[in-house]
């Protein structure tokens, strides 16, 4: 028996999509979700009435509305992990003056729950909430090494079955690298001439349940200042993880 009601559920589901692709119309809207035009139309209608999106009236596209960002706020405040690391990171952001993000795995997926934006006009695009396919980036690469083996064994076989898949074995021999650097540093992974350096963030058991990344451009963040970069985001993590319980050690994969 399952107690979802259906059209919750796709009110959620629509809402999501409106935050993670805002400025799409109706019709883009429901074809993304699999419903018919109308009935998206009707969601998107009680939404509004709410204030959890909004329209533009010339474009007839939608984003998210104020509500939204109330339930956010109060999501970051109630969340201990987004309220623990937000202050670290911040405190990063502001020394090297670059983009500090933090994100989580979500299934085969990771999420964007926390960004602290450099003041450099030319930066690495995203927000929060931003899904990628985990092992994309090097937050992407640290959580995939540092999952539950049976995580890493589902995405090794459910990336195996796509075009042109890396070789199985060559992505598990990357990944045991991570884990036992405890970090990743990726090159254009996600965005051309972008670099990101990535360690994990660790609860009071020792598990990995986030990560946490400097990003930029290659211009400003080269061979000479990763090593730097790296020792200040170590101890960015560090200091996440300690006031989270964690009591020291190495950061292992998860059983």
């Amino acid at each position: 028996m399952t107690y979802i009601v259906d059209a919750v559920d796709y009110a959620l589901k629509l809402l999501s999509h409106v935050a993670e692709h805002p400025g799409l119309g109706v019709t883009e809207l429901s074809e993304q979700i699999g419903i018919n035009k109308s009935r998206a139309y009707r969601m998107l209608c009680t939404l509004e009435a709410h204030r959890y999106v909004v329209q533009d009236v010339r474009s007839a596209t939608y984003a998210l509305g104020p509500q939204a960002f109330v339930v956010g706020v109060a999501a970051a405040q109630q969340n201990t992990l987004v309220r623990t690391a937000s202050r670290h990171m911040l405190a990063l952001n502001q020394a090297i003056d670059e983009t500090v993000v933090l994100r989580v795995r979500e299934g085969l997926e990771t999420v964007c729950v926390a960004r602290c934006e450099t003041s450099h006009p030319v930066r690495a695009v995203g927000a929060v909430g931003n899904r990628r396919p985990l092992n994309s980036g090097a937050s992407g690469k640290v959580l995939l090494a540092f999952a539950p083996e049976a995580v890493r064994a589902e995405y090794l076989a459910h990336a195996a079955r796509k075009p042109q898949a890396a070789d199985p074995a060559v992505v598990a021999k990357a990944l045991g690298a991570i884990a036992r650097k405890g970090h990743a540093v990726s090159q254009g992974d996600i965005t051309p001439g972008a670099v990101a350096i990535s360690i994990p963030v660790r609860d009071m058991s020792g598990d990995t349940i986030a990560a946490v990344a400097i990003s930029g451009p290659e211009m400003r963040i080269g061979r000479k200042e990763i090593p730097d970069y790296l020792k200040r985001l170590q101890a960015c993590a560090d200091a996440i993880s300690a006031e989270l319980g964690y009591a020291g050690g190495v950061a292992r994969p998860g059983g």
